[in-house]
């Protein structure tokens, strides 16, 4: 028996006669209003793929997602959401590169890095040599003055948790902040570089193994083994490149405000709506 599907629609705003449009283009059965949150939000029911309907979401600036109707939030039990621009709207160590004048250098190398362009390994490694010296106090700097929340994150997070769902922040980032958001909003387990401190101060050198794009898959896999064995729901969030080995190894995988190369290899894509816009797929 073939599964129905249902479509998504979501955006800061929507206006009724689009919805109406994309109801009328999907042959939908009925249009049902979410609690979307920060975003307007629609799920229309057993609905048929139209072509069109890509071309007109994009035009009133709606998110979509054709979902089945069995992808439920009771089924999830597992969600892996990289840190950088996903859980948090910064690049972290291209804030700490600014505390020493050298962001523009290494925002193009962590930017080159997003887009698959060069090996995440050798490009962390290049990025770290450019701080060394700078002060451990820089980094608790980054961390209170600029290091903000992704909009919904909060949300996103109590809603899987409500679920029963376990929570593991990824990155190729820094310890240093996930451990704090880690405690700040009850992650489960973490996966993250460690940078190498002498006499209070950065050496330039992280302490491996390095947590790359493969440690990132490594640590959703061993998350399935203890939590989602029996068939429950595996979700990852990314932006960048290094994030595509997980997505690839979870049973749903989001894009989250991402590179294109990202978003043409993930189930689902969010660009307009915040990160608990990704409650909202899941019926």
């Amino acid at each position: 028996m073939a599964i129905e599907m249902n479509l998504v629609l979501q955006a800061p705003a929507i206006g009724s006669a689009d919805v109406a449009a994309i109801a009328a283009l999907s042959a939908a059965a009925g249009i049902h209003a979410l609690d979307g949150g920060a975003q307007q939000a629609f799920r229309l029911v057993r609905v048929r793929p139209h072509a069109g309907i890509a071309d007109l979401c994009a035009a009133a600036g709606i998110d979509w997602a054709f979902v089945p109707s069995d992808l439920t939030l009771e089924r999830v039990r597992v969600v892996a959401i990289d840190m950088d621009s996903t859980l948090i709207t910064i690049e972290c160590i291209d804030e700490i590169a600014d505390m020493v004048g050298v962001k523009p250098e290494v925002a193009a190398i962590t930017a080159s890095a997003m887009r698959g362009e060069i090996d995440f390994g050798q490009s962390l490694v290049r990025r770290v040599a450019l701080l060394a010296g700078l002060p451990v106090t820089a980094l608790e700097r980054v961390y209170n003055e600029r290091l903000k929340l992704s909009p919904g994150a909060e949300r996103m997070l109590a809603g899987f948790k409500a679920a029963g769902a376990r929570t593991l922040l990824v990155s190729g980032g820094f310890t240093y902040f996930t451990d704090r958001l880690k405690a700040r909003l009850g992650f489960d387990e973490t996966e993250s570089n460690t940078l190498e401190v002498a006499d209070d101060r950065l050496t330039g050198r992280v302490v491996p193994p390095i947590a790359d794009a493969h440690a990132k898959a490594a640590s959703l896999a061993r998350m399935r083994a203890r939590y989602a064995a029996n068939g429950g729901i595996v979700v990852a969030i990314g932006d960048g490149a290094n994030d595509l080995p997980m997505l690839k190894a979870a049973d749903v995988s989001i894009a989250y405000h991402a590179k294109p190369l990202v978003r043409a290899q993930a189930t689902y894509a969010i660009d307009r709506c915040g990160l608990d816009g990704v409650l909202n797929l899941f019926a």
